[in-house]
């Protein structure tokens, strides 16, 4: 089991020119190294844990949010281009802390009058369902009041 954790498999292609018919050892030698730097070069972007948020040596701030819905941030904040790490703080209120890097001060206070401009629209906006269901409880009003005339004639008329 700790053989499965510890090794992984990584499939590496490499296009061989017309002129070289096999793949010689220092073609695939340099094909590795350069597939190694990419790879220590790659950093992660957007939300990412602290301690990946941390590697970055950036500085680090923080923002205290108590609202729940965190996940709506999230769009706003990949938007932006933003690195950040989510932290719950527990406590009577639900709250939450965003990390980011200290660089990314002035994106973050646009990132978030944008987020909570889009929450106090959302807030403002009528539900639609509360809507649908008052105009469901009129309208069955108004057919309690209307009157239910059956008549059937089956009288011939000449």
């Amino acid at each position: 089991m700790q053989e499965e954790v510890t090794q992984k498999t990584i499939a590496l292609s490499v296009n061989v020119g017309k002129g070289a018919a096999r793949l010689t050892e220092q073609a695939l030698q340099k094909a590795i190294q350069k597939f190694l730097e990419q790879r220590k070069s790659h950093t992660p972007h957007g939300k990412q844990t602290m301690r990946q948020l941390m590697k970055q040596n950036a500085g680090v701030s923080n923002i205290e949010i108590t609202d729940s819905n965190i996940k709506a941030f999230e769009s706003t904040a990949k938007k932006y281009n933003i690195d950040f790490s989510l932290k719950k703080v527990k406590g009577e209120q639900t709250r939450y802390l965003v990390f980011f890097k200290g660089r990314d001060a002035d994106v973050m206070t646009a990132a978030f009058k944008e987020f909570s401009a889009k929450k106090l629209t959302q807030e403002k906006k009528p539900s639609i369902r509360k809507l649908l269901s008052s105009l469901k409880e009129k309208a069955a009003g108004l057919n309690a009041q209307r009157d239910k005339v059956k008549n059937k004639d089956r009288e011939v008329s000449l």
